[in-house]
């Protein structure tokens, strides 16, 4: 179940930050998002092996570290991680102290149970429309 923010907003709001015409993503059910540079074959399945290395967070190593980005192009927060393109939103209704601390540890708790959990509801194809016609 969503914490405070539903599928089709995630979906909005991931489409408003990747607007990169050539970037293909998955979005997984807790708001993490997994940015394919390089994307081939079963985008999902692509997304899923990357969100099942990178997603889970261990303390006292990179998995546990996170970063905050106050993101223009929706209300809310963008929580970074140890790989560049598994991006969590946080939504300004989620945490209730909106301190970059808080929001950051909650972003991760996020991206853990996305991590754990692997459950992909969207998945953004791009590879056709960056193909030349």
């Amino acid at each position: 179940m969503m914490i405070g923010v539903d599928t089709e907003i995630l979906i909005d709001v991931w489409q408003r930050l990747l607007a990169d015409p050539r970037k293909s993503w998955v979005l997984f059910e807790h708001g993490t998002c997994v940015v394919l540079t390089d994307p081939d074959g079963e985008l999902a399945e692509q997304a899923t092996d990357l969100l099942r290395k990178f997603g889970p967070a261990r303390a006292g190593s990179p998995a546990g570290d996170f970063g905050v980005i106050d993101v223009k192009d929706a209300e809310g927060w963008v929580v970074t991680g140890q790989h560049n393109d598994v991006l969590t939103y946080v939504g300004l209704d989620e945490p209730q102290d909106q301190s970059q601390i808080s929001v950051g540890l909650f972003g991760r708790s996020k991206r853990h149970r996305d991590g754990t959990e692997l459950h992909v509801v969207h998945v953004e194809d791009k590879r056709e429309s960056a193909a030349p016609a």
